[in-house]
């Protein structure tokens, strides 16, 4: 970088008021937003007993993406938890989180991975935190959730070849 007499600072390779190019990638998010949302707590009476020592907890986690109009997509992140006890269901908890990103001058064959992996690791903080709060009201222990690999996700469902496209979605 060197001064200029005006002192501003410019870059040694770039050409004297030369307007910077903008034909590079960008996304934005546009909004984010709870879409569903489910929490059943059939034994009510039995909060109070504390959950039983036998919970099993399931955990899912599917993500879907759409073409909403030119250059928009939204994306969302299907929840499900369910803990059950040896003889009933403790809680189920299920959330639809979702997104809406602008996204420009990416790649059609960088589309699919982009909506699948990034915008959701960029919206499952959110969810996350909500899931923590929806627990913790519903009665029990906060559900503090692991991070996801939404790449390995993403890649799972496409060796099972159940990933389609938003481009392909619209045709």
């Amino acid at each position: 970088m060197t001064d200029t007499p005006n002192g501003n600072a410019t870059s040694p390779d770039s050409a004297e008021g030369a307007a910077p190019e903008d034909s590079g990638f960008r996304a934005q998010v546009m909004t984010q937003y709870i879409k569903d949302l489910s929490f059943e707590n059939p034994q009510v009476k039995r909060i109070l007993e504390g959950p039983p020592e036998d919970t099993k907890l399931t955990i899912e986690v599917n993500v879907n993406a759409r073409r909403v109009q030119d250059g928009l997509f939204e994306v969302q992140i299907d929840f499900t938890a369910t803990a059950k006890g040896t003889e009933r269901a403790v809680y189920q908890l299920e959330l639809i989180y979702g997104g809406l990103f602008q996204i420009e001058n990416l790649p059609q064959d960088a589309l699919e991975p982009f909506l699948l992996v990034n915008c959701p690791a960029l919206l499952f903080p959110f969810l996350r935190r909500i899931v923590a709060d929806l627990t913790r009201e519903g009665g029990f222990e906060p559900l503090l959730l692991d991070p996801v690999d939404f790449g390995q996700l993403y890649l799972q469902r496409k060796r099972a070849g159940s990933v389609q496209t938003a481009a392909a979605a619209d045709n």
